[in-house]
């Protein structure tokens, strides 16, 4: 470690005080701290917002969800609203890191959380992630688990977090509080692809703080479920992953929001699976070649070829199990 500051603030008046000095947030620090204990990051100053009263799940007027972002992960996963209405969130969450980490975690921080590439982590490998113009090792390295969608010359790594794949299907918004007031940014937006400057993973502005992740209402019934495939089945990052909501009425989908993990640089929306659900009646044969699209894109590295047709695979299997074959 090296030498730091740490203050605890207990109003979003003193935090973004804070932040405007170039204090950075932390709350549960499951990801932060490794980081400077790896000396991958070296803030100067830690703010500990924990005390914020930011750990509130409420309905909105217009009848969608709004998680605190200091709402611990095992919290939301448990919330009777995350699970009755939206199971893909709640699923998500219960797949994420070890039960200790989610009673620590916060939902803030969970989409905050940086990539596992190891030479990120690794301060003597080339990151441009990490040192900006240094190269990326993971190019011409060992990259098995790496994206094959999203990717620049620049940087090829995954985004790690479960909830931020639901959330992305869902189409959710992320409310910030900064210097110049509160604003909010659609998911979509709020996660940046690497291009030619990875080392800028969100579109934060300075001091600006996370209050809020909002899901917007969708329409009733809604069927949703998260599947994440991996290397063994407890505490492991997604080879890939598929978060998936449909609406069926009268035996026709009428809305269909999917979106995939584990092989994108930031959580991967499929408007072209999505496309072609819409307005069908579900079946094996309507899964299957909604799903050939899910890799529509992609550019596979020499050592996770296989991502393209797994990722395939996962969607379509999660379409049937949301969907069935009615």
């Amino acid at each position: 470690m090296y030498p730091f500051s740490f203050t605890k603030v207990s109003d979003t008046r003193g935090a973004l005080a804070a932040g405007r000095r170039g204090g950075r947030y932390i709350a549960g620090g499951t990801t932060l701290v490794d980081l400077m204990r790896e000396t991958v990051e070296r803030p100067e100053t830690l703010v500990d917002i924990s005390d914020l009263p930011l750990r509130d799940v409420t309905v909105t007027e217009r009848g969608g969800l709004r998680i605190g972002a200091l709402v611990r992960m095992a919290e939301a996963a448990a919330h009777p609203k995350v699970r009755t209405t939206y199971p893909v969130v709640s699923q998500a969450l219960e797949l994420s890191a070890s039960a200790q980490l989610r009673n620590m975690a916060t939902i803030g921080g969970n989409i905050m959380q940086r990539t596992r590439c190891t030479y990120f982590r690794d301060v003597t490998a080339a990151c441009n992630k990490r040192d900006p113009g240094s190269g990326c090792a993971a190019l011409k390295g060992f990259n098995r688990t790496h994206a094959i969608l999203g990717t620049s010359d620049a940087c090829v790594a995954t985004h790690p977090s479960d909830a931020a794949v639901a959330f992305a299907a869902l189409e959710a918004r992320v409310h910030l509080l900064g210097p110049d007031g509160e604003r909010s940014v659609t998911f979509a937006d709020f996660l940046l692809k690497p291009g030619s400057t990875p080392n800028r993973e969100q579109a934060l502005r300075k001091g600006e703080l996370i209050t809020a992740v909002e899901i917007p209402a969708l329409a009733r019934p809604l069927k949703s479920g998260y599947l994440k495939v991996r290397d063994r089945q407890s505490y492991e990052f997604a080879l890939t992953s598929a978060a998936v909501a449909l609406h069926i009425r009268a035996g026709v989908i009428r809305e269909a929001k999917v979106a995939a993990g584990g092989v994108g640089t930031v959580p991967w929306k499929l408007p072209a699976v999505e496309r072609h659900l819409i307005g069908e009646r579900p079946s094996q044969a309507l899964w299957t070649q909604a799903a050939e699209r899910a890799a529509d894109g992609a550019r596979p590295l020499e050592h996770n070829r296989f991502k393209t047709e797994l990722l395939k695979r996962t969607v379509e299997r999660q379409l049937r199990i949301v969907g069935g074959t009615a």
